[in-house]
């Protein structure tokens, strides 16, 4: 396996490999890797097959981070994640710094974003302004380097793979975009990088999100049920947890991220909820 710092080192590679024929997977990570990246890793795997070539990239992007958000103490472990790439096949690591990636950024000298204006409005992108901006942004960039044939991306993050599907459409970016299940913990609770911030007692209360999905569903099982409704019986839920406070819940369609009046059956379901002082996010169709 290959660590690669440079971007330049990285392209001229990507290109090299485009004119001998190699397909090349694509798996965009910040790192401090869990089974669930790993997941994505193996589908990457599948998409090029063994002659092919998987580049996981670890880099903690600073433009989708807000002010007082938590680029700073986002868990960081290089030489693990790297021992974990190297066992689960992948044939090189891109872990950029932020100089190399946003070159004259802390001077104002770099002023070159991405924005999807439509998607990016709801959710995440209505709780942190700029979050999206950030994440296009480095997402194009990394698809100019690596030039991946596939990229995979991971369904906790629904809203932020449906960002990128479109922008992947509307700039024509060469690249299929495939979504793999979401991982979870043996209680229900997504995996995630930020899961290492909650102490034991937020551990335990943590698994309101996937409760909160849990009974959305049982509750459209009997017909459609009001958005309204649902979204007061589920900020009842989390109310009763006491570390736990919700920050948003939404019904909508799959595709479009339009919210829906009436909830049924395939209806698919995003929240996010600060447990203690981490914000954690879920997301499933009902």
């Amino acid at each position: 396996m290959r660590v690669i710092r440079q971007p330049g080192v990285m392209q001229r590679l990507a290109r090299r490999w485009q004119r001998e024929g190699v397909r090349i997977g694509f798996v965009p990570t910040m790192g401090y890797l869990h089974e669930g990246h790993l997941s994505l890793v193996q589908v990457a795997r599948r998409a090029v097959g063994r002659s092919g070539r998987v580049v996981v990239s670890i880099y903690v992007n600073p433009t989708q981070f807000g002010p007082g958000e938590d680029l700073d103490r986002y868990p960081r472990d290089l030489p693990r994640d790297l021992r974990l790439c190297r066992e689960a096949g992948v044939d090189v690591v891109f872990a950029p710094d932020d100089q190399s990636m946003y070159p004259g950024l802390p001077e104002g000298r770099y002023s070159t974003y991405v924005v999807e204006e439509q998607l990016s409005r709801s959710m995440e992108g209505a709780a942190r302004p700029g979050h999206f901006r950030g994440v296009t942004t480095v997402v194009a960039k990394l698809f100019h380097l690596v030039l991946p044939d596939v990229a995979v991306f991971g369904a906790k993050d629904w809203q932020q793979a449906a960002v990128i599907r479109r922008m992947v459409d509307n700039l024509n970016f060469p690249v299929r975009i495939l979504v793999a299940p979401t991982v979870r913990e043996p209680d229900g609770l997504a995996m995630s990088s930020r899961n290492a911030y909650l102490n034991p007692d937020e551990r335990r209360q943590a698994t309101v999100l996937f409760e909160a999905i849990q009974l959305a569903r049982q509750k459209v099982r009997s017909g459609p049920k009001p958005a309204r409704q649902l979204k007061q019986d589920v900020a009842r839920l989390v109310a009763s947890r006491p570390r736990a406070r919700l920050d948003y819940v939404e019904f909508f369609d799959s595709d479009t991220l339009e919210p829906v009046p009436q909830v049924r059956p395939g209806t698919h379901m995003a929240l996010a909820v600060f447990v203690g002082n981490t914000r954690l996010i879920d997301n499933a169709k009902l």
